[in-house]
């Protein structure tokens, strides 16, 4: 079982633009991080949609859907995204969300529960890996919560979706991930002409 935390960034770093609010979870100006994704096949079909492109982008979308066993998000990218998920949210897995403001779990349609956890994030951890058995466990955002389960050395696998686009400002994924030199080593580089993906692995 691996850790995993998967992410479409910016060529100068950024997960989010400025701004981030309830209405607005991707900040200002973060369109050119997630155009790439919605027109594949793989992503469509997760929203109960039909069509779409099936390319190398797609592929590496169905990767991650099926060795993702379990996840881990913030209250804040819930709180954004529980409506537009609605009654049939595109994870299929358990989802655990770290939060200070307790909550009944709550089941889904298509194997998506969500588990509200407030005595953090080893905790949210430790039950992702006992839901997720053989698969993966990924962190899925927002930035602050990828960043604690960084900060922690929890991460074993990140993959980094670069798109190219330069936002200017906005959430920055490696501000405040701790002091002290962290090594990785490279999985695989995949060039499409919508993103690059890079995929690395820490080394202990």
């Amino acid at each position: 079982m691996t850790v995993t935390a998967d992410l479409a960034i910016s060529l100068d770093g950024c997960i989010a633009g400025p701004g981030v609010t309830l209405d607005n979870p991707g900040g200002n100006g973060a369109e050119p991080l997630f155009e790439w994704i919605h027109n594949l096949a793989s992503w469509r079909e997760r929203q109960g949609m039909t069509g779409g492109e099936e390319n190398r982008d797609s592929e590496l979308m169905r990767e991650w859907f099926d060795a993702t066993g379990a996840v881990i998000m913030g209250r804040m990218m819930y709180d954004t995204g529980a409506d537009f998920w609605g009654e049939n949210p595109p994870f299929r897995v358990p989802v655990f969300v770290l939060t200070h403001r307790p909550h009944a779990p709550l089941v889904k349609q298509g194997g998506t529960t969500f588990t509200f956890v407030t005595d953090g994030i080893h905790s949210a951890l430790a039950q992702a890996r006992a839901a997720a058995g053989e698969r993966n466990v990924d962190i899925a955002g927002g930035a602050r919560t990828v960043q604690q389960y960084l900060r922690e050395g929890l991460v074993d696998e990140l993959q980094l979706h670069v798109v190219p686009a330069l936002l200017g400002a906005g959430l920055r994924l490696f501000e405040g991930v701790g002091v002290g030199e962290r090594r990785l080593e490279q999985v695989r580089v995949v060039e499409t002409p919508l993103a690059t993906h890079l995929k690395y692995r820490f080394v202990e």
